[in-house]
């Protein structure tokens, strides 16, 4: 039996140019089918990887009880001073807690490839020890802010994005000039900000406390301390959430979306497939229906057609998956977009093509080719020989 799969599925293959026609309909239809799917799974992919890589385990965030984002957050000055001194946070080298006051604001920069279009950015004002807690960051061109001068330092992905952003450009935001004297990297959401000295951001904005408080963690336990510590103050209402959860829990929406979008376009796209699929093979067996009985005739078995005929639908799916993941690669990979984060500010990303995704896209084509290709190979089989050499 195996022999005659072999020997089947052969002459299959071979004569597979002769019907290059309807061949190219499955191959194509299914290589659409994963570089759609492929494409927006990367989408997901880029914006959490993106968000997720800002966040680090021994660190919290602590913002305003139910604020759920730090634009939405406020302390005053003696809430942060406050928050800054509780039990549960690392001391720094100095001695003095490893604990930074952050001030976030929306400013607006124009887009490069639309000057007439304005778009939110944020304004990250930050404490000297924010660069401390964040040692992926690093200056990469010019130098940081001077406190007390309204200077700005970029993120790189800002910098790509919008226009006025580079060094030496003035910004203008509530009556005033700032002017770009740096540009940092640090491969995250971070590079999507815009940050300056928290002081003169206070005075600018007039605000006198602090959105958020990022804190560094003393130990394994000091998550808990500190949530103890701050839950016990009566003066002070407050949500304390590791940084790397603060941040994952900002992409569960979009990626919630963009998923079900991924699925409904994949269903309509895999249900064309499979009629193309199906039409393009029923083809294949009705042009072959002689061939078939004369095989059948000769000895070989039902069951042998039935598989090399799912073998070809296979190969055929399999061939399309692989063109739609290299078309989803070369297109797609890495390409630099922008989207609304749950700050309503601009976050700036980079598709992701993935292993992971690739192969869930082979899976998706291979199972579109087996749909496509049962029915087809099942009348195959059971082709009467004699209504096949009718044919002759």
């Amino acid at each position: 039996m195996l022999r005659q799969v072999r020997a089947i599925t052969g002459i299959n293959i071979l004569s597979i140019p002769e019907r290059w026609a309807p061949s190219l309909v499955i191959v194509i239809g299914l290589a659409g089918v994963v570089a759609v799917f492929t494409a927006l799974l990367a989408m997901i992919s880029g914006f959490a990887s993106t968000l997720e890589a800002a966040g680090r385990a021994d660190e919290a965030i602590i913002i305003r009880g139910g604020s759920e984002t730090e634009l939405n957050s406020g302390f005053d000055r003696d809430s942060t001073e406050l928050i800054k001194q509780a039990a549960g946070i690392r001391p720094g080298a100095d001695g003095k807690p490893l604990a930074s006051a952050e001030m976030m604001v929306v400013a607006e920069l124009v887009r490069k490839e639309d000057l007439h279009s304005g778009a939110n950015v944020t304004l990250r004002g930050v404490d000297a020890t924010a660069f401390d807690l964040r040692p992926q960051l690093k200056m990469v061109e010019g130098r940081k802010f001077t406190p007390g001068l309204r200077e700005l330092i970029v993120g790189r992905s800002v910098q790509h994005q919008f226009s006025g952003a580079e060094i030496g450009h003035k910004v203008r935001m509530r009556g005033s000039e700032w002017t770009v004297v740096g540009t940092f990297q640090s491969g995250d959401a971070y590079e999507s900000e815009l940050w300056t000295d928290i002081n003169i951001a206070r005075t600018t904005f007039g605000r006198t406390g602090s959105s958020s408080v990022l804190v560094a963690l003393d130990g394994t336990g000091g998550f808990d301390t500190l949530k103890a510590a701050l839950a016990a103050d009566p003066r002070l209402t407050v949500d304390v959430v590791r940084q790397q959860e603060y941040f994952s829990s900002q992409t569960r929406q979009f990626r919630q979306s963009i998923g079900v979008l991924a699925g409904v376009v994949t269903t309509i796209m895999a249900l064309g497939a499979v009629f193309a699929a199906l039409n393009s093979m029923y083809a294949a067996v009705a042009t072959r229906g002689k061939e078939i009985a004369t095989l059948r005739a000769i000895g070989f078995g039902g069951f042998p057609v039935l598989v090399s005929v799912m073998i070809e639908a296979l190969l055929l799916a399999l061939l399309g998956g692989l063109l739609g993941a290299v078309i989803a690669y070369v297109l797609f990979n890495g390409l630099t977009v922008s989207t609304l984060g749950r700050n309503f500010t601009q976050v700036v990303f980079s598709f992701k093509v993935t292993p992971e995704l690739v192969a869930r896209g082979l899976v998706i084509s291979v199972i579109i080719g087996m749909i496509g290709g049962l029915l087809p190979a099942i009348r195959a089989a059971r082709l009467p020989v004699t209504t096949g050499l009718r044919e002759l």
